[in-house]
């Protein structure tokens, strides 16, 4: 069963708690779980969630992927599936299947195990041969540690390539910002 909305909304609240000045940013996010489409379906315009995994390995490194759809490098990620029950499930769903790296070789980041490290709202073009509309994605990022050392093998559908990069060097600002704070 999908995350249920008030699991979404408590998860929500919680990251407000420690990052209440992007409230306003969320608004999308709100609009979404007040409207009557389920706010994790793929089909729900024009906002829904989405799920990432920031994976972090013992150099201090954040793993980052080029998705051939976009040709951008993003931390493995998507929407969410009927089976996910949690939103972090779906981020170690996405991880395992865009980079081969299993649930059993990662672990929460400590203090973000049921808040993500950060939500992020960003547009996405419109599809039309996926019939989708110009909308946006409100990912929740969760953080991970790489407990347990795993090659990295990707999906050849959805994924060009991939880097580690530095905390300093990570593709997205808020999450860039965020990873300063874990120093």
């Amino acid at each position: 069963m999908a995350p249920a909305v008030h699991h979404i909304r408590s998860i929500t609240e919680a990251y407000l708690a420690r990052h209440p000045e992007e409230r306003d940013s969320l608004a999308p996010l709100f609009a979404a779980l007040a409207a009557s489409d389920y706010p994790t379906s793929r089909k729900t315009y024009p906002a829904h969630v989405t799920c990432s995994a920031i994976l972090i390995d013992g150099d201090r490194r954040v793993l980052h992927i080029v998705h051939k759809a976009s040709g951008k490098l993003l931390a493995p990620g998507g929407h969410n599936e009927p089976d996910d029950r949690h939103l972090r499930d779906a981020a170690v769903r996405e991880l395992h299947e865009e980079a081969g790296i299993p649930p059993s070789a990662v672990v929460p980041l400590s203090g973000y195990e049921d808040v993500p490290l950060d939500i992020d709202v960003h547009a996405i073009d419109a599809n039309p041969s996926k019939d989708e509309p110009a909308h946006q994605h409100v990912d929740f990022r969760w953080g991970f540690l790489l407990g347990a050392e795993h090659a990295v093998t990707l999906q050849e559908e959805e994924v060009d390539g991939y880097e580690w990069r530095p905390f300093t060097s990570a593709a997205s600002p808020t999450v860039r910002s965020k990873l300063a704070l874990l120093t």
